[in-house]
């Protein structure tokens, strides 16, 4: 009888939404297609997204890897949970633990995020966590905006940072995500100096720490490593690039690439070396001034 049980809970926890299941843990697709979600792989680091869902069948594939399969499996790499405590998971987590397979647009409409209103920032709770992170309001409002946001039918509000697509990244205490269009944001002011950040929270530490060396440079925020491809074509028309990206196998990676490239490009990583981003060593230090642009 338990195994005809556990046979059935089985069949029933594949049908639940991948794309679903990843957005409640927080990832969203970087592109998708009638047919297919691509998203950046949930099971290791990576800058380009080569880990596809299909739509269709319900079934995903980590092309790094090679490996793939179904929602069950996915939560039992994630994980590190035998099948049993997956199911378990699966079924205590997952909001409506429907069991009949959905369609693909409706997969895509359950992790939408959708933008409902953009004000300037005035919540206390956003206040709050921009002091938490270090960063004093007035450099936050001049670069971001309060914004209020639809995931699956609820309502929340974040900081907001502008890409240059129109699209959001979205920060609150508890929450990371991102609006579509994903891709870089931009600031340009016609200098011959770029500034690279990996994220929004790195672009708000450097014009915290130094707000002259961002108010007199181009500045360029990843958003996501996935982008560093994007952004290559502009660092020629620069005298001067300088780098802040995170100090992990990752960022790492990208930013030897940047170097190997480019002549122009000057990696200003070890200005905090010892924590993993600059909003890190600005959390822990307070405002600091020592080599930022390693002149």
């Amino acid at each position: 009888m338990e195994n005809t049980e556990t046979s059935k809970s089985w069949e029933k926890a594949r049908n639940i939404c991948i794309v679903k299941t990843l957005a409640k843990l927080g990832h969203f697709p970087s592109r998708t297609t009638e047919k297919e979600a691509w998203f950046l792989s949930p099971l290791r680091s990576e800058t380009q997204a080569s880990f596809s869902v299909s739509l269709v069948k319900n079934l995903w594939y980590d092309f790094g890897i090679g490996e793939g399969g179904s929602t069950i499996d996915l939560i039992m790499l994630m994980k590190s949970f035998s099948v049993k405590e997956a199911l378990e998971y699966l079924k205590n987590n997952t909001e409506t633990f429907s069991f009949s397979p959905s369609k693909p647009e409706d997969r895509l409409k359950q992790a939408e995020i959708r933008i409902l209103e953009v004000e300037l920032i005035y919540l206390q709770g956003l206040v709050d966590y921009l002091k938490s992170r270090n960063i004093p309001f007035e450099i936050a409002a001049k670069y971001c905006r309060q914004v209020w946001y639809s995931c699956k039918g609820k309502r929340f509000f974040a900081i907001g940072l502008k890409n240059h697509k129109g699209g959001w990244e979205l920060r609150n205490k508890y929450f990371k995500t991102s609006s579509s269009p994903k891709t870089y944001s931009l600031f340009e002011r016609g200098s011959k100096q770029l500034i690279i950040t990996e994220g929004m929270f790195d672009f708000l530490s450097l014009a915290t720490i130094d707000e002259d060396l961002v108010q007199n440079s181009d500045c360029i925020i990843l958003n996501s490593l996935a982008f560093v491809e994007r952004i290559k074509m502009l660092i020629p028309k620069y005298e001067k690039v300088l780098i802040y990206l995170d100090n992990d196998p990752a960022g790492k990676k990208a930013a030897s690439s940047l170097l190997n490239q480019f002549d122009n490009v000057t990696d200003c990583g070890d200005s905090y070396s010892g924590y993993g981003d600059l909003n890190e060593k600005l959390i822990n230090e307070g405002c600091f001034k020592k080599s930022l642009t390693l002149k």
